[in-house]
């Protein structure tokens, strides 16, 4: 299958590219720099030069392909609301190309908009339409196009997706910990994380693409199904070689600062559905593992 990739230089995207192209797929990836168009090259990947911005130019990468997978975003948070209604955009302009068509289209969401309090968050749970997070837009665009008909279908990541050259939460945390010279969790530390390596979630794009059939299905790229944030906290202490402490709500805010809500983030998640659908069976290191490992401490 020849499959459109958006974010295909990017860390999980670029996983997504070298699992496709080693079980069989050509891959067009979506590059705007030309060190991004060499990494596709060197990859094996033909390269398509454009910018999520055009989303014409989107549309013509789509028209091109028998499949997208569209793991794309702009990781602005000083503009993140307005990154997700792009994101929304972005969705519906390519599967706005894919009507009347077969072809499948993989987009990608996150677990951390699900409140299931008491319980596991599965992937017949939605997110609630009050939900203040601006990235329930991703998942709405979703919903637009799969009542067109296409076959649609939504991935949501954990909020760690963890592996060499990781530049999301977990090094955030490790940042902000090595400046205040303290890893942090609030009070018992007891709100949990799912989790799931890069190279495990690649995998999940791949399976979703060759086996989606139902417009709109929901997978969960959960690996580990919820990590106590005390034990992130104190494997990043170590690995930082500082103390790691509870505070109060109020001490652990003035510590994140921004970044605050995230670490707060209690959503456990399982994947137990998505395992059956898929036959899907991670594999690689787990959070803490691979925290112990100690390459994001160099």
């Amino acid at each position: 299958m020849r499959v459109f990739v958006t974010g295909a230089t990017g860390f999980v995207g670029s996983a997504v590219v070298q699992e496709l192209i080693r079980n069989g797929h050509q891959v067009l990836g979506l590059a705007r720099s030309d060190d991004g168009a060499g990494s596709l090259i060197a990859a094996g990947a033909e390269v398509y030069r454009g910018d999520l911005r055009d989303l014409e130019s989107l549309k013509n990468g789509a028209a091109s392909c028998e499949g997208v997978i569209h793991t794309g975003f702009i990781h602005d948070f000083t503009r993140f609301k307005e990154m997700c209604e792009l994101d929304g955009k972005v969705i519906e302009a390519i599967g706005s190309e894919l009507v009347g068509s077969d072809r499948p289209f993989i987009v990608t969401s996150g677990i951390g908009l699900l409140t299931t309090p008491g319980r596991l968050a599965t992937e017949q749970d939605m997110p609630s339409d009050l939900n203040p997070n601006p990235r329930i837009v991703s998942e709405k665009a979703a919903d637009a196009v799969a009542a067109l008909g296409v076959r649609v279908s939504v991935l949501r990541l954990p909020p760690t997706v963890h592996g060499e050259g990781d530049h999301g939460f977990l090094p955030i945390i490790i940042g902000i910990s090595r400046e205040k010279g303290v890893s942090v969790y609030k009070e018992r530390g007891e709100n949990r994380w799912p989790a799931v390596h890069r190279l495990d979630a690649a995998t999940l794009y791949r399976l979703a693409l060759e086996k989606v059939s139902v417009c709109g299905v929901r997978y969960h790229a959960v690996a580990e199904e919820g990590i106590l944030f005390q034990d992130i906290a104190r494997a990043v202490g170590k690995g930082a070689n500082i103390p790691a402490e509870s505070k109060s709500s109020e001490q652990t805010a003035e510590h994140f600062t921004w970044f605050n809500h995230f670490a707060g983030m209690d959503c456990a998640a399982s994947s137990r559905r998505t395992k059956e659908m898929l036959g899907w069976n991670p594999v690689h290191a787990g959070l803490i593992e691979d925290i112990e490992l100690g390459g994001y401490f160099k």
